[in-house]
Formats: C-alpha cells, sequence, structure tokens
C-alpha cells in the first residue's frame, strides 16, 4: 500500500493513525506531497485528476483501489481489510 500525505495534515494523521492503530507501518510506503497542489502531478496520474490527501493506493486489494481525499474511506477500508 502507499499512503500520499501531507505532512501536518490532520486528514493525513487520522488515516496513519489508523495505520498504526492496526499495526501496518511495515506494509505502506509513506510518500509526501508537495503543499501546492500544481507540483502533485503523480497524484494527480494516480488519481485521474484530484491531487487532494490524503490518498491510499491499496495493493492488497484483488485490483489496485485507490481512495483520494477521504480519511474517512481510507479508514474504513483499512478496517474492513485488515481489522484483526
Amino acid at each position: 500500500m502507499t499512503l500520499y500525505h501531507l505532512p501536518g495534515c490532520p486528514y493525513c494523521a487520522r488515516a496513519i493513525a489508523k495505520i498504526d492503530e492496526l499495526e501496518l507501518r511495515d506494509q505502506v510506503e509513506f510518500i509526501a506531497v508537495p503543499r501546492p497542489h500544481e507540483e502533485r502531478a503523480e497524484l494527480a496520474e494516480i488519481t485521474g485528476g484530484p491531487v487532494g490527501v490524503p490518498t491510499l493506493v491499496c495493493r492488497a486489494c484483488k485490483s489496485e483501489h485507490v481512495i483520494s481525499d477521504d480519511d474517512d474511506a481510507i479508514i474504513a477500508h483499512l478496517e474492513e481489510k485488515f481489522k484483526k
């Protein structure tokens, strides 16, 4: 999995806290994105346009699953897929 995040973003912090709670940190690559939206070309390529954070790219699903700019949806996805 890959989590695109912005340091200091409270929504990103919520997603990271859930990753830590589920003990998934060793399974996640964390990529800090630049603050200016126009400098988030890699993220725009992945999401097809939106460059909001946090964005989770989950390869643990049957097919690659992208959840962009929605910490609640990311948390729900992580709980559904990885809660012990």
